[in-house]
């Protein structure tokens, strides 16, 4: 019996792909938020790796500490392959790609799947019009962003640094941008303002969160970008038990899509007011998307704005 390969190290093919084996360890899974605090730190690793940059110890040109902030986090999985779904002892491959948005701006696509499956190329055309049902993908559109004062997490200008290199990287085609669909979400508030077609508005639920120092903020003293999973799935997890569901139904339930715009961070202490409304597919029980608006409670301010396509198991 030889050993698991925990985690071999990434092997950048060109100037933009990159490749890794994975063996999915107990940080990796579970029902919190531990997979896309992964996602996102694979996200950063690949750009460091494709764009010549040390995007952990980025400066401006005026010295100061440069963030590579996520600004859309998009996941796609199947009934056969989604984000709760792994467990330990999972072997994978990730490969990844980035894609030029400019100087202030960067994509990255990853996809997961079975280490022996064989390797292909990531195509854009995969990811958005035809994902396979053995994998998972991912989707960050991350921008450089700096502290407007030290002292707050309010006041987040863009900034990035000098020595960040994207004029080789491949072009996403316009279709595939998320900057639209970002931009929607945050004027409107949702993913999904004018419904959902074949669905169905069920309950709601508004609810505060305070924020938690100890857990849900960065080294830098940011409120962590996987932070805002685990206080969204918080709130769903209350309106779950208002509607007499268990906690073990849950954690079982399957991720088909899970989209996250972020638009605001927020200062040590503050208070998060989330409004979560769950939308019912008509005739197909189980089958629900939560949209769910994240704001500052005593400002009113938009932080993010989610929606998640989920499966619950049926008794």
């Amino acid at each position: 019996m030889t050993a698991p390969v925990i985690l071999r190290a990434p092997v950048l093919l060109d100037g933009s792909r990159l490749n890794r084996r994975v063996t999915v360890s107990p940080h990796m899974c579970g029902g919190s938020s531990s997979i896309f605090a992964q996602l996102g730190d694979w996200t950063w690793e690949t750009v460091s790796a494709a764009c010549g940059t040390n995007v952990y110890d980025a400066r401006t040109a005026d010295g100061l500490p440069a963030y590579l902030s996520f600004y859309y986090f998009h996941v796609r999985g199947s009934t056969e392959t989604h984000p709760h779904g792994l467990t330990f002892g999972d072997e994978l491959s990730v490969t990844s790609r980035v894609f030029d948005f400019g100087g202030e701006s960067v994509l990255t696509l990853h996809r997961l799947t079975r280490a022996d499956a064989a390797p292909e190329a990531l195509d854009p055309v995969e990811f958005y019009e035809r994902p396979r049902a053995d994998s998972l993908y991912v989707q960050n559109f991350n921008r450089w962003i700096s502290r407007g004062r030290p002292d707050s997490n309010e006041a987040l200008v863009r900034s990035s640094p000098p020595d960040f290199r994207h004029d080789h990287l491949p072009v996403l085609p316009e279709r595939y941008s998320p900057r639209a669909i970002a931009s929607r979400a945050r004027k409107n508030a949702s993913f999904h303002p004018d419904g959902i077609p074949g669905y169905v508005v069920g309950e709601e639920l508004t609810c505060d969160y305070d924020l938690d120092v100890v857990h849900d903020f960065n080294g830098v003293g940011l409120l962590y970008f996987a932070s805002y999973f685990s206080i969204i799935d918080t709130a769903l997890l209350r309106l779950w038990r208002e509607l007499g569901r268990g906690d073990r139904e849950f954690l079982a339930r399957r991720i088909l899509d899970h989209k996250l715009g972020y638009f605001g961070n927020a200062d040590f202490g503050a208070r998060l007011s989330i409004g979560v409304r769950l939308w019912r597919r008509a005739g197909v029980p189980g089958d629900e998307i939560a949209d769910v608006t994240v704001r500052e409670a005593r400002s009113g301010r938009l932080l993010a704005v989610s929606a998640i396509h989920l499966l619950r198991e049926q008794a």
